[in-house]
């Protein structure tokens, strides 16, 4: 199959975004490295071979790493250190990362490599890039850092440079050097310095977080409409919306005016005039906290994506030191993040123990269609409270452990990967919360005879393309991760754009066209 790139990414050391990354990830920008950033990297080489030539000790170049750092190599030794350097680097098991972080995880390496303070040879910038734009992408098994440089991780992508390891070509898994040789690439010698530099980044946990970040962004923008479907469903007062548009924050008030908006034209009846549970009445609250945060994280991990984490770097003519490599502000964003999310789920999950427990607008207990002989949905709840269990308890931080190794040199770790392999399964459980949420609304929609309008109007439509009206008591499971794979589809999130935008957070996150949207955050709250 021809593969046409849309466009043409020049890096230059500088942050990327999240249409870059997106991009990048799939594989639909060709990647280039700027002139004057190739430049830096040149001139940052320069001062380590000056340090090499004067015979000066430099960390991983020319003595040992870690516990070892005391060891000097003689200079005929240099070359079979470095290689085995990044060999020995590769001690990752388990599970391997999606060709996309790995896609991104090279071009955030060649990225932070462009800013000039490592001290590489252009060569290894060009080998990266190499990588990138055959497609060979190294096989990287997801289990191997405590999230101080991704040295178990990124040694398995150096490894793949020098001709070891396993790499994906043409939809095939091979040993490495077959990968490089189907794609006419010749396996690198690693000269000092660019062995360290090929493993000691966090790039791996950097485009991992990415990616979960941005997934979290996507399944949150699902489950505010699936909450405002449940709302309509229940017969909700649309009143604190309307207030928390005009007396919330900044954020709060934007999310208000969404649900505002988006609630008109589905002329539901108003279970009560008085006070609606506060999982309905604070929604606006509850979403745009974890946008906000979100967006926080977003913002932090992107900023990491141009500044290098070496160690040692290139600074003021001087190969110096560095304690760069704790991504320490990164791993503190996105487990906030996760307290976040469990703040979602818990609200989704009280919206499914409204709807089952019945009562508001007549809705008979466990959403037993009247005349029906049928236990009904009252099982299935529990189901929603397994879920809000796992979202809650993944969301314990963790990057505060202790850990010693390497002889007490390596005491500092932020398990940076750790925290966002929890995170993704925060995520891909609050997509399943959202598909038992969208079940539970339409069923109710249907006991009421409810015809919605716009963004509930889709979500009812779509849920009924995969799970019929319960009328007999019947099997869930299939029906449930159904519908969540459907409400997981970028042409779902597409359409729900097009119907009404979160201009700030889906240009952010790059989630895609804004597209003919008649209702959004922004419409007066007038009328």
């Amino acid at each position: 199959m021809t593969h046409n790139p849309l466009h043409t990414i020049s890096l230059a050391g500088k942050p990327l975004n999240f249409a870059e990354l997106v991009s990048i990830g799939a594989r639909q920008a060709v990647l280039r490295a700027g002139p004057e950033a190739m430049a830096r990297v040149a001139a940052a080489r320069a001062v380590v071979d000056a340090a090499l030539a004067q015979n000066k000790p430099i960390y991983g170049s020319t003595t040992g790493v870690g516990a070892m750092k005391e060891v000097a190599w003689a200079e005929n030794q240099l070359d079979t250190f470095n290689m085995g350097l990044v060999r020995a680097h590769h001690f990752g098991t388990g599970e391997p990362f999606s060709d996309k972080v790995i896609r991104t995880a090279i071009a955030i390496r060649v990225n932070t490599l462009l800013t000039g303070r490592v001290g590489c040879t252009t060569g290894l910038v060009d080998a990266y890039l190499a990588l990138l734009s055959t497609d060979v992408v190294p096989v990287v098994r997801r289990t191997g850092s405590i999230g101080c440089a991704d040295i178990g991780l990124m040694g398995q992508i150096g490894a793949v440079l020098t001709g070891v390891g396993e790499a994906v070509f043409a939809g095939r898994r091979l040993p490495a050097d077959e990968a490089l040789a189907a794609a006419g690439i010749e396996p690198i010698r690693l000269a000092p310095r660019d062995s360290l530099a090929a493993v000691s980044t966090n790039a791996v946990g950097y485009a991992a977080a990415a990616h979960a970040v941005r997934a979290a962004a996507t399944v949150v923008r699902v489950m505010l409409a699936t909450g405002l479907t449940t709302a309509g469903a229940l017969g909700a007062s649309r009143d604190p919306w309307r207030a928390t548009a005009h007396v919330g924050n900044a954020h709060e008030a934007v999310i208000g005016a969404w649900l505002y908006a988006n609630a008109k034209g589905w002329d539901w009846p108003d279970a009560t005039h008085i006070q609606d549970p506060l999982s309905i009445r604070m929604m606006s609250q509850v979403f745009a906290t974890a946008f906000d945060v979100l967006t926080k994280a977003g913002n932090v991990l992107l900023d990491a994506t141009g500044r290098t984490d070496d160690n040692p770097v290139v600074c003021d003519g001087e190969v110096l030191t560095s304690g760069g490599s704790l991504p320490l502000e990164v791993t503190v964003a996105i487990q906030s993040a996760q307290i976040a999310l469990a703040h979602v789920a818990r609200n989704s999950f009280n919206r499914c123990v409204l709807l089952g427990n019945g009562g508001r607008r007549g809705l008979p207990v466990n959403l037993v269609m009247p005349g029906a002989i049928a236990t009904g949905f009252g099982p299935a709840i529990k189901l929603a409270g397994e879920l809000f269990a796992r979202v809650l308890t993944m969301m314990n931080p963790i990057s505060a452990s202790s850990v010693v190794v390497a002889g007490g040199l390596e005491d500092e770790a932020a398990f940076l990967p750790l925290v966002v392999e929890r995170f993704e399964r925060q995520v891909a459980t609050l997509e399943r919360l959202a598909a038992l949420e969208s079940i539970l609304a339409a069923q109710a929609m249907d006991i009421s005879g409810d015809r919605p309008d716009c963004v509930a109007g889709m979500i009812y439509e779509l849920t009924r393309r995969h799970s019929e009206t319960y009328v007999t008591d019947r099997p869930l499971s299939a029906e449930v991760e159904a519908v969540e794979q459907a409400l997981s589809t970028p042409a779902t999130l597409a359409e729900l754009i097009s119907h009404a935008s979160l201009a700030d957070v889906d240009t952010f996150f790059a989630l895609g066209g804004v597209g003919d949207c008649n209702r959004q955050g922004s419409l007066p709250l007038t009328g």
